[in-house]
C-alpha cells in the first residue's frame, strides 16, 4: 500500500489536517510502522504539485499555521484507479533465502543450519503474532492472519528445500 493513496482514501470522507491524517493512518495500518510527521508532509506536497489534493483552508495554530488538505476530482480518480487495479501477486521466484542457501552451498558453509535457523526465526515470529492476536481489533487480527499464511508457506518451502539440500548441492557444485 502507498501512503499517497492511504491519504488519499482518507481525505475522501472530508477535508483534514495532516496531522489528522497522520493520527488516520497510524490508527488503521501503523501498528508496526507508524508514519513520521515529515513523510505526512512530503506525501501531501506531492500530492498538492500532482493537483490531487489541495489546500481548502489556512488555519493559525499554537505553532505554524495549519493547512487543511481536501482531495480533487483527479485525487478521487487516482484512488478509484488505484482501488480497481489488482497487486501483483509477490511470488518471492528469487528470494534473498533461496541465494543464501545456494551461497551457502558454493562457499562451503552448513546450507542445513542455515535452513535450521531460518526456520526458527519464523517459528519465533509466528508465535509472536500468534501473541498479538488475542486481545486485538479485527483489523490486527487480519493483519496478523496475512502475515501468518506467509510464514507458513515459508517454512513449507524450508522443509521441501532441507529434504532436497543434497540434490540441490549436487547441481550448484556441478
Amino acid at each position: 500500500m502507498t501512503v499517497s493513496h492511504a491519504l488519499l482514501g482518507f481525505l475522501e470522507s472530508g477535508p483534514r489536517h495532516g496531522y489528522d491524517l497522520k493520527h488516520s493512518y497510524d490508527q488503521r495500518f501503523g501498528n508496526d510502522r507508524p508514519l513520521h510527521y515529515g513523510q505526512v508532509y512530503s506525501t501531501l506536497s506531492r500530492l498538492l504539485k500532482r493537483g490531487l489534493v489541495e489546500v481548502e483552508g489556512i488555519e493559525p495554530g499554537g505553532g505554524p499555521k495549519r493547512k487543511r488538505y481536501a482531495i480533487t476530482e483527479a485525487g478521487v480518480t487516482d484512488v478509484t484507479q488505484w482501488l480497481a487495479t489488482p497487486e501483483n501477486p509477490d511470488s518471492h521466484l528469487q528470494s534473498t533465502l533461496y541465494a543464501k542457501v545456494v551461497l551457502a552451498i558454493l562457499t562451503g558453509r552448513d546450507a542445513a543450519k542455515l535452513l535450521d535457523t531460518q526456520r526458527a526465526e519464523h517459528l519465533r515470529l509466528m508465535r509472536e503474532l500468534t501473541r498479538r492476536k488475542t486481545g486485538c481489533d479485527l483489523a490486527d487480527q487480519l493483519i496478523c492472519d496475512h502475515a501468518l499464511i506467509h510464514l507458513e508457506a515459508d517454512l513449507r518451502w524450508l522443509k521441501l528445500t532441507a529434504a532436497r539440500l543434497d540434490r540441490l548441492s549436487a547441481e550448484v557444485c556441478a
